[in-house]
């Protein structure tokens, strides 16, 4: 029985500082200039900020509540003045439809034709001109047709679609806002029943009414600073503003879940985007008698002014106590920390997979000597990244490159040909009978003709061409600025230069294709599949000579290069 091992256990300040260790290293804390400066930047931070917040908590809070109570104020002032415009408006028009030479004339005037008509005509002009927010006063019949009008020459008038139901019922009527494009500005149609003094409804009268007085309300109720009120449909559409007046098309509008959430939210302060699609702080409230609404609203740069200059200004003093720390952090990095800093940037380079890295020895010591240790480490990490390159492309018997290296040159190259207007030829190599041959001799056998093959094919060629041994037996040869005629000699000389030489088995012979650009191709995998066409023609015409590609169709795309 063997004795029983005793149990070694860490010593307790060993576990203490592994346990603390675990921490400062997740968040990268486990360097001395680190430490040193989180621990520099926590002072610093942690009762600045804390006092930072209260104060602008408190402030911001004060704030919101000094900008919802002048909100409220100004939409709830402009949507009762709003209503108190109305009232004026229509009891003016009540006063109107009253008179006796509204109401008689309008009778007669169905009656005994133009000449009464006239006379209406001329009082209502008379009216207009006392009165500049009706742009026209138009008096029509139980129809809706225009029996008199003040404007020079009657248009017709779209009246609100209940305004019959209305005049039976004694109410008066208002109808959507719109744009008048002869007017150049947008109107609103109001309409109040004429009645006979015996009671009987003779029809209506319609005035097309500005908002002339509603901007002036507008603008006069408009939020300070830098605010603007303006009205809207239910829809949202805007019908004028403070800032554009009712002399602009009714083209803008809040986005329709914007308008919804403020008419859900009435009398309460929210943040969205205006119709202008800048960010505001603003509240609505609805017209009473009308489907409209009051908007008031400010910028939320605007709003928030004084706590972002509040904020600024604690921001600075903030940065400047971290821009002090930060220097003192700095001086004691280099005083202490600054050769294992280098060291530990050196090594996170090269684990980024940056070699070039030869970090100076300015030491003696334990630091100075891991540096050179380092340094030679750096370099033989060099050495056997060169070597794993090199094998990365390259064929392990024939020491040609690969296939995929092949791909990659030959379409860098057609790049060059294109935008140089050179040649290339692209020649496809296949030992002939070599199944048979390796069956015949044996793979060693068959590996050495694949050698001694791919060799003379290096020989044959220059240091700017690329051979490469496209599979088993086959090989291709990429000849940079050479024709169809250059490239059938260099094969020539190939063919000629292997009969010399004395295998296993006797004789090796090649069968090959040559391919050019653009005759035969354009593309990677047009050349080489010409090369191979041509290649598969000489094997049939009976191997052991060199095959002309068929010429292929260009593509567009090379044509308009050319």
């Amino acid at each position: 029985m063997e004795p029983a091992v005793p149990e070694t256990r860490a010593p307790r300040s060993s576990v203490l500082e592994q346990a603390l260790s675990q921490p400062f290293r997740a968040v990268r804390l486990d360097s001395i200039r680190n430490k040193i400066l989180a621990f520099a930047l926590l002072a610093t931070l942690i009762p600045s900020l804390s006092t930072t917040w209260l104060s602008y908590s408190q402030n911001k809070r004060s704030l919101q509540d000094k900008i919802n109570h002048e909100l409220q104020n100004v939409s709830t002032e402009t949507a009762r003045e709003m209503d108190l415009w109305l009232k004026e408006r229509l009891y003016d028009l009540r006063v109107f439809a009253s008179s006796y030479e509204v109401s008689e004339n309008l009778d007669r005037a169905s009656q005994s034709g133009s000449k009464t008509a006239r006379r209406l005509n001329d009082y209502l002009n008379s009216v207009r001109e006392r009165f500049t927010d009706y742009e026209e006063l138009v008096a029509v019949d139980r129809d809706g047709h225009v029996v008199a009008s003040s404007a020079a020459q009657a248009r017709p008038i779209t009246l609100p679609s209940t305004w019959q139901h209305d005049m039976r019922a004694g109410n008066p009527s208002v109808g959507d806002p719109y744009w008048d494009e002869a007017r150049k500005k947008v109107l609103v149609v109001a309409t109040v029943p004429i009645r006979h003094a015996s009671g009987r409804m003779l029809g209506a009268l319609a005035a097309r009414v500005n908002l002339r007085s509603v901007d002036d309300m507008l603008k006069r109720f408009s939020p300070e600073p830098a605010g603007q009120s303006y009205l809207i449909t239910a829809e949202g559409n805007v019908i004028t503003s403070s800032s554009l007046g009712s002399a602009t098309p009714m083209t803008n509008a809040l986005p329709t879940a914007t308008a919804q959430e403020l008419v859900r939210k009435e009398a309460t302060t929210t943040e969205y985007r205006s119709f202008n699609r800048a960010s505001v702080v603003g509240t609505l409230r609805e017209v009473p008698r009308l489907n409209w609404s009051v908007v008031a609203e400010v910028p939320t740069a605007e709003a928030y002014r004084q706590v972002r200059q509040l904020r600024n200004e604690t921001a600075l003093i903030v940065l400047t106590l971290l821009a002090g720390v930060g220097l003192i952090a700095y001086f004691l990095g280099l005083l202490i920390v600054r050769p294992l800093n280098r060291l530990t940037r050196g090594a996170a380079l090269v684990a980024a997979g940056d070699l070039d890295v030869d970090l100076p020895v300015t030491g003696g010591g334990e630091v100075g000597y891991l540096t050179e240790v380092f340094n030679n480490m750096v370099a033989r990490l060099r050495e056997s990244r060169k070597e794993l390159e090199r094998l990365s492309v390259t064929d392990a018997l024939t020491k040609l490159y690969n296939r995929r290296y092949l791909h990659q040159t030959l379409t860098e190259e057609l790049q060059r040909c294109v935008r140089h207007k050179r040649a290339l030829a692209v020649v496809m190599v296949d030992v002939d009978h070599f199944k048979r041959f390796n069956d015949t001799y044996g793979h060693l056998a068959g590996d050495s003709v694949l050698a001694r093959v791919a060799a003379i094919l290096q020989e044959a060629t220059r240091d700017v061409d690329c051979a490469a041994r496209y599979g088993g037996e086959e090989f291709v040869l990429l000849l940079t600025e050479t024709g169809l005629d250059g490239a059938i000699e260099v094969t020539e000389r190939i063919r000629a230069r292997l009969a010399k030489e004395d295998f296993q088995g006797g004789k090796v012979t090649l069968s090959i294709g040559v391919a050019e650009f653009p005759t035969h191709g354009d593309t990677p995998e047009g050349l080489i599949g010409s090369a191979d066409a041509a290649l598969y023609k000489a094997k049939q015409d009976g191997r052991d000579r060199v095959a002309r590609a068929v010429p292929a169709r260009r593509s567009k795309e090379t044509k308009e290069r050319a």
